[in-house]
This record gives C-alpha cells, sequence and structure tokens, in this order.
C-alpha cells in the first residue's frame, strides 16, 4: 500500500513531532541508570530492588499493550498518545515526590503505562501514512532519536545533578511532556478508518475487528516471539540499566565515568540507528528480508556479551559498545512484523510483539538482579555474580536464536512482502 501523506515538509512535521514525545519517554526510561548509585544511596536498594525499580517502568508498558493496540486501530494515534502521555506527566511528578521505595516504584509503573504508545502509534501511523520503505526507515530514525534520549539520560543528568538535584529532573520532563502533546495535537494526522478502508479496499474479518488471534496465530510472528522476549527484551534491560552497574561494580568505574561510557555508548547507538535508516530503503530494494539480517547479525551480538563475560572487569566502554550497537538488528522485528499483516491489524501486531518485548525487559533486568544477589549469597564475588546472571540470560538468547533458526516448517515465511 502507497503512503497518503504528500509533501516532505507535511511528512517531516509529523515524523518529528511524535519523535520528540519518544526521546522524551527513552529519556525517562534510561534515566534510572545514570541515578542508580544516587537512588541506591537514598533509599538503601538492594540489587533485586533496583532491578525491580527500572523493570516497574516496563511493566507498566506491558500492562497496555493489548488494550492500546485496539485503540490504535480503532481511535488512531492522535487521540491515544494524548491520553496516555497525561498519565506519564502525572507519573513523572509522583517520582518527583516519592520518599518511600513503593512510591518510586508505583512511578515508574505509572510512567510507563503513561508512554508505553510513544512509539506504537507513530509506527501505527506509519504503516497507514509511509510507503514501506519509508516506514523501514522511520522505525530505524524513531529508534536513533530514543538513543537521543539515552544520551540525554546520561551526562547531562550527571551535569544536571549537583546543580538541581535528581527531583526537580522529573519537574522539568513532567514539562516536556506537556510540550510534546501540544504538538502532537497541532501535527498529527485525523484518523479516518472508513475512508481508509474504502481507499485500499481492505476487508477485515469479525474476528480481525474483535482481537489479537489473526495476530498470535501468525507464523511470522510467532517465529520473532522468543528472540523478541529474550534477545530484544534483554538488550533493552542492558542498556537501560545493567550496563551501568557492570561498569561500577565488576569494572570499577566511578559514577561519572560510568555515565561518560554510558554516553559514549548511547552516541555509537544513534549513530547505528541512523545507519540502519539510511540502510533500509536500499535492503527494501534488494528484497533483503528483515529475518535474513537477524539471523546473520544476532550471532555477533551474542559473541560480544560472551566476550564481555570471559573478560570481566577488563570489559568495558568498547566491550559493551560492541554488543548493544550489534543487538539493534533486532529492532527489524518491530516494523517486519507490522508489514507482515494487513493494514488493519498494524496497531494490534504493533502492540502484541511490543509487549512480549517489554515482558521480557522486566524479566531480564528484575530476573539479573535477582540472580545478582542469589549468587552472592551463595559465596559468589561481585564478578562472579554478575557473570552468572548474565551466562543465564546468554544461555536463553542462544535458545531463542536456535528456536528462530529450526522453527517447523509451518512457522517459517518465505520473504517478507507488505501488505
Amino acid at each position: 500500500m502507497s503512503g497518503v501523506l504528500a509533501g516532505r515538509g507535511r511528512i517531516a512535521a509529523v515524523f518529528l513531532a511524535f519523535a520528540f514525545a519518544y526521546f522524551l519517554s527513552t529519556l525517562v526510561r534510561a534515566i534510572t541508570a545514570t541515578l542508580s548509585p544516587t537512588l541506591t544511596a537514598d533509599f538503601e536498594l538492594h540489587s533485586r530492588d533496583l532491578g525491580l525499580l527500572a523493570g516497574g517502568y516496563f511493566l507498566g508498558f506491558a500492562f497496555t499493550q493489548l488494550p492500546m493496540g485496539n485503540w490504535l486501530d480503532r481511535h488512531g494515534p492522535k487521540r491515544v498518545i494524548l491520553c496516555f502521555l497525561a498519565v506519564a506527566v502525572a507519573g513523572c511528578l509522583l517520582f518527583s515526590m516519592a520518599t518511600q521505595f513503593w512510591l518510586l516504584l508505583a512511578a515508574r509503573v505509572l510512567t510507563g503505562v503513561g508512554v508505553s504508545a510513544c512509539l506504537m502509534a507513530p509506527l501505527t501511523g506509519y504503516r497507514r501514512w509511509f510507503d514501506p520503505a519509508l516506514q523501514l526507515r522511520s522505525n530505524s530514525w524513531m529508534l536513533m532519536i530514543g538513543s537521543l534520549g539515552l544520551v540525554a539520560a546520561t551526562l547531562p543528568v550527571q551535569w544536571l545533578m549537583p546543580l538541581v538535584g535528581w527531583r526537580p529532573l522529573f519537574w522539568l520532563l513532567a514539562a516536556g511532556v506537556l510540550v510534546s502533546m501540544l504538538v502532537i495535537a497541532w501535527a498529527a494526522p485525523t484518523w479516518d478508518n472508513a475512508a481508509h478502508a474504502a481507499n485500499v479496499q481492505e476487508v477485515a474479518t469479525p474476528r480481525q475487528v474483535a482481537g489479537y488471534a489473526a495476530v498470535w496465530r501468525d507464523p511470522f510472528f510467532r517465529k520473532l516471539m522468543p528472540i523478541g522476549f529474550f534477545n530484544y527484551g534483554g538488550f533493552v534491560a542492558m542498556l537501560t540499566l545493567w550496563v551501568v552497574p557492570w561498569l561500577t561494580r565488576v569494572a570499577g568505574y566511578a559514577s561519572a565515568q560510568a555515565a561518560d561510557a554510558l554516553f559514549w555508548i548511547s552516541i555509537a547507538m544513534l549513530v547505528t540507528y541512523w545507519l540502519w535508516g539510511a540502510a533500509n530503503p536500499w535492503l527494501v530494494r534488494r528484497s533483503i528480508a528483515a529475518a535474513r539480517l537477524i539471523g546473520w547479525g544476532l550471532p555477533l551480538a551474542m559473541a560480544a556479551l560472551a566476550a564481555i563475560l570471559v573478560l570481566g572487569p577488563a570489559a568495558g566502554t568498547v566491550a559493551w559498545a560492541i554488543f548493544l550497537c550489534s543487538s539493534t538488528v533486532v529492532a527489524l522485528a518491530q516494523p517486519a512484523v507490522a508489514m507482515a499483516l494487513p493494514a488493519s491489524l498494524a496497531g494490534r501486531a504493533l502492540s502484541a510483539y511490543n509487549l512480549v518485548v517489554f515482558l521480557g525487559v522486566f524479566v531480564v533486568q528484575w530476573g539479573v538482579g535477582l540472580l545478582v544477589d542469589l549468587f552472592g549469597r551463595a559465596g559468589l564475588d561481585t564478578v562472579g555474580a554478575f557473570r552468572g546472571a548474565l551466562g543465564l540470560f546468554l544461555g536463553c538468547c542462544l535458545l531463542s536464536y536456535f528456536y528462530f533458526l529450526w522453527a517447523p516448517p509451518h512457522n517459517r515465511r518465505t520473504a517478507l512482502r507488505p501488505a
């Protein structure tokens, strides 16, 4: 299906409006990694508490994905994201006022709910508004903007901390979210399901209209579920939390050094996503499917993680940058899933896959913290505890990858074609 938006200026305005909200969502997502030493000291947190706190954001994401997919398909990106962002404002303000751990956790869950539409809403719109090559490019460049949010959550936050403290940072985030709501309300197109259906002659069955059955049964979707949970979810879990504890507790970095390392890692990822966005139209023209790229790229990411485990305290900024940048290949699965199903199911396809990913983030973030504490109580030193926890995570990634390669024939799709 061809896109319906005409003109580069119009396309750019829509993209930038949603990108600003997504920038803020990734900033607030990753800020706990930079603040982890401060929050650990202020609230006397254990590793399991830190993992649960960071994972609470993704748990909030997971709560909303299935109903949000239906709402996106029915009401469109603009209405849905504006409602959700209002919840994000409340979450940021609650976090800034929290004096106990359970309030911090509740605020993170609420914030996760509030920003959970910041990627799914624009991707649903792009599925209808943009042509296939531009959809893949826009997805990669949205993730590039997300990396810019990760950059903003590192050194800028570290610099502001001594000046204003961590609580006022969340007042600023709440104000930024309010501004993003105004920009989206001005720029985003309206959503006319009746006109779209007549335009593309797309007929949805009652079951498709009602729920997720067609999504869950799709063989391409099932093929990508395990790597979405462990490889994609674990990649996000490492980036948004466990890189900094590894650098400070295993590699011996000071807090400022760890923030500096995370800054340069985020810059490297920003460049990686920009390169994906530039390359995707070329790959589409040559019929190089996302599944093939994922099959080629994931072994490099897993080899990089294995190298981190072997190097131990010697694994610093460069090793983690290689692992995280090579892991970005799995992000191609998201637009691929949406393009593999009819446009009328785009919101549900994206939200269902996002549910898988963010449940994976929550499980890996909290699970690594639990395992680090467990191995520590079993007598291992800090390095050994982290190696054991991440070693089990790597084993899960390997099993998911093998399933991806060797799923039964009925679970294979020979080529990815736009709907």
